[in-house]
């Protein structure tokens, strides 16, 4: 793959990144004011970030990226089918169990953390923004934790 495809494909990762960390303030956000059923549509269109995903996966196979980049992909799209399966077609209320709530956080960020690293090879500007909004994304989850319990 030559440098300008190559860029291309960086800047696409960057800004799925981004568009996923900004629905989900607006989830978390939703929730705080007492929205959920809109907090529920913006989960399930974040979802769609599965597409540029697996394509990004793809292409990175096709351009011999290394293991690290489809470990930050693979992760992301565990988690987004995780997300699909438990909270849009079983519907299960997982979230009230302290013993599921634990290890669900620490998949849910080491699966956005990875996403800081998929932006990053667009270039250091879009890693330390995608780095402040993944910090606002965070702040955000543990607001909404607290005041919804969700």
């Amino acid at each position: 793959m030559n440098s300008q495809p190559a860029q291309a494909v960086d800047l696409l990762g960057a800004i799925t990144a981004n568009v996923y960390f900004v629905m989900i303030i607006a989830m978390f956000a939703a929730r705080i004011v007492g929205r959920l059923e809109l907090g529920q549509w913006i989960g399930l269109v974040s979802i769609l970030t599965m597409i540029p995903l697996a394509y990004l996966f793809v292409v990175g196979l096709k351009a011999d990226r290394p293991f690290i980049y489809f470990l930050w992909i693979g992760l992301m799209l565990l988690f987004l089918l995780f997300e699909l399966t438990v909270d849009h077609i079983l519907k299960l209320d997982f979230r009230s169990v302290r013993w599921a709530v634990i290890p669900y956080v620490m998949f849910f960020f080491g699966a956005t953390g990875g996403m800081i690293g998929l932006a990053a090879q667009a270039g250091r500007s879009w890693a330390v923004a995608t780095t402040l909004i993944f910090f606002v994304m965070a702040a955000m989850a543990f607001i909404q934790r607290a005041k919804t319990g969700l």
